[in-house]
């Protein structure tokens, strides 16, 4: 299954269970939209943390959303290869594996659609 494929299904998945429980997606949301809104760090740099947390939790819908938020907030293929490697040098070899999911994940989402 193509990464674009995975976040499309995900996003479905989360829509269905955030009709199920709306006051936890809500407070999620609102807990989400406090951390973006501090001014100490740009959203492209908390993505880039979120991303490094995403890697060292090997939860692949979290890597794949932060992927394309970092994408969105105008980070580089180079800049996410310092992240990733932070993220190999902090993890070891879980982290490698997982790391080649988020690089394979932003090449698919660069790559224009046919």
């Amino acid at each position: 299954m193509s990464y674009k494929a995975k976040i499309h299904d995900m996003r479905g998945e989360i829509r269905a269970m955030n009709k199920l429980i709306p006051q936890t997606a809500a407070a999620f949301g609102d807990l989400s939209k406090v951390a973006k809104d501090s001014p100490h760090l740009s959203v492209k740099e908390k993505e880039y943390v979120a991303l490094g947390i995403a890697v060292a939790e090997r939860c692949e819908p979290c890597i794949n959303f932060h992927v394309e938020a970092l994408m969105k907030a105008g980070a580089t293929r180079e800049e996410l290869g310092d992240v990733l490697s932070m993220c190999i040098q902090m993890g070891g070899g879980p982290a490698l594996m997982y790391a080649a999911h988020a690089l394979a994940c932003w090449d698919e989402l660069a790559t224009p659609a046919d």
